[in-house]
């Protein structure tokens, strides 16, 4: 299952840092960052709790850009 979600990031590379470390997270199958329309496209692993994956999307995402923000 696909799901977008609204993030907000100042520049195009740190939306790439986001991007890997959302699909590096258990449960995400693929991860879309569009920098442009400030919108993450998250594809879940099948049976993947999508609350908890997207708590663990946006804690690692924190940790590679501190001022970013995923709105789940």
């Amino acid at each position: 299952m696909k799901k977008t979600y609204n993030i907000e990031v100042d520049c195009a590379n740190c939306a790439n840092k986001m991007e890997d470390a959302a699909r590096r997270t258990e449960g995400v199958k693929d991860c879309t960052v569009n920098f442009m329309m400030q919108k993450m496209i998250v594809e879940f692993q099948e049976g993947a709790d999508r609350n908890s994956v997207m708590e663990n999307v946006r804690n690692n995402c924190k940790r590679v850009e501190s001022d970013c923000e995923v709105f789940i």
